[in-house]
């Protein structure tokens, strides 16, 4: 994998702060898109009915969760080793595609069994995953929205977690948290557009995850952020078909499994 920033800052410094101007760029398109409303899975009516926190304390919100998670990677890198000053051997391309890969199955493997928990204890919900469900019907800056509890235990950890069992570098964990970052804010930017490459790759995406958000839909699809198979594994997997709404856009249909 070519790098373009080695020679101006380190690989830990870009692990770090490279997923949240990711982030922001990434969001900061989709929110500044024209009008899309033949893509939109909810009508904007819905969004402003339906959800129940205002986006300028969605930004304070999804920022003191990114303030946890540069300060734990910082601390991840050195504790691991990797802010040595010494030069570390980069693996081979299919060895670094093999780690994300793995790296892929530990995030979703951690993110399906916390994220069920904090829905079926009801006073986890209660205090702390019910702020991300405030968002009914999600967009792009949202998609890091949550209690900083859930935030620490849930994305924070669960990268930490990923990171160190697949045993990717500090330069492989740039490219790892970016992908990551993009399939997150995509999952959760409520537009179905011709061509996404998140959609025709992945069945867990932006419709899968919107069935999540709503309320007769809250005890399906737990997994996020890549695959569906935990849900599909363990009977949480709930199917769905897309529909044209008369007043424009689609509409995600939930199905009987």
């Amino acid at each position: 994998m070519m790098v373009f920033w080695e020679g101006y800052v380190s690989d830990e410094m870009m692990g770090t702060f490279a997923p949240i101007v990711i982030y922001w760029f990434y969001a900061g398109i989709y929110q500044l898109l024209p009008p899309l409303d033949r893509f939109r899975l909810h009508t904007r009516k819905e969004e402003e009915q339906k959800n129940l926190v205002s986006m300028s304390t969605v930004i304070k919100g999804v920022l003191l969760q990114q303030l946890f998670q540069a300060t734990v990677a910082r601390i991840l890198f050195l504790v691991t080793g990797s802010s040595s000053p010494t030069e570390l051997i980069q693996p081979s391309v299919p060895v670094q595609l093999i780690q994300i890969f793995v790296a892929m199955v530990a995030m979703d493997t951690w993110q399906y069994f916390v994220h069920r928990y904090m829905h079926q204890n009801k006073f986890l919900y209660r205090h702390i995953h019910s702020q991300h469900h405030k968002l009914v019907v999600p967009y792009a800056i949202g998609a890091l929205y949550n209690h900083p509890l859930e935030g620490l235990l849930l994305d924070t950890f669960g990268g930490a977690l990923s990171f160190l069992i697949s045993g990717m570098t500090a330069q492989t964990a740039v490219f790892f948290f970016c992908f990551a970052v993009i399939k997150t804010v995509d999952d959760h930017c409520g537009l179905w557009l011709p061509g996404n490459i998140f959609h025709i790759l992945f069945q867990n995406n932006t419709a899968y995850h919107d069935i999540h958000h709503q309320l007769q839909g809250s005890k399906y699809n737990y997994s996020q952020p890549f695959f569906s198979i935990w849900d599909r594994v363990l009977g949480t997997h709930m199917p769905y078909r897309l529909v044209n709404r008369e007043e424009g856009g689609f509409e995600a249909r939930q199905l009987k499994d």
